[in-house]
C-alpha cells in the first residue's frame, strides 16, 4: 500500500506540472478548439483566484495527504518526485507569482482576442 501511495502522489506531482504547461500554453490550442478556450480561460480564472486569496492548490493538499498516508517524509521518492516537484513548488514569492499569472493572462488574452490576420 505504501508503494501504491507513493506511485499515486507522483502522478499528482505530474497531472500538477502539466496544468501549470496548460495554464502558459493552452491559448494556442485554444485559439483552434472553442473547449479549449473555455477550458483554459475557466483555469485561468481558478489560477488568478489561487494567486489573488493566497490559497493552495488543491493538488498540492492531495499530493501532501497522499504521502502523509504512504508514511513517507516530504522530499523523498521517485526520480519525478525529486525534479518534476521543484519546478512545481518553486519558493518563489507570492508577487512575483501573481504578476507571472497576469502576464499569462494577458498574452492568452492577446492570443484569443487580437484581430486575426487575412490570409493572402
Amino acid at each position: 500500500m505504501h508503494t501504491l501511495l507513493l506511485a499515486i502522489a507522483d502522478m499528482v506531482v505530474v497531472f500538477h506540472l502539466l496544468w501549470i504547461v496548460f495554464l502558459i500554453l493552452g491559448a494556442l490550442p485554444g485559439r483552434r478548439w472553442a473547449w479549449v478556450k473555455w477550458a483554459h480561460l475557466a483555469s485561468l480564472a481558478y489560477s488568478i483566484a489561487l494567486q489573488a486569496f493566497g490559497w493552495i492548490c488543491p493538488l498540492t493538499y492531495l499530493e501532501v495527504w497522499l504521502r502523509s498516508l504512504s508514511g513517507a517524509k516530504p522530499y523523498e521518492g521517485t526520480f519525478i518526485h525529486h525534479y518534476a516537484e521543484q519546478i512545481v513548488y518553486a519558493e518563489i514569492p507570492r508577487a512575483a507569482l501573481l504578476i507571472g499569472t497576469l502576464i499569462i493572462v494577458a498574452f492568452s488574452s492577446w492570443m484569443y482576442f487580437a484581430p486575426k490576420q487575412k490570409k493572402s
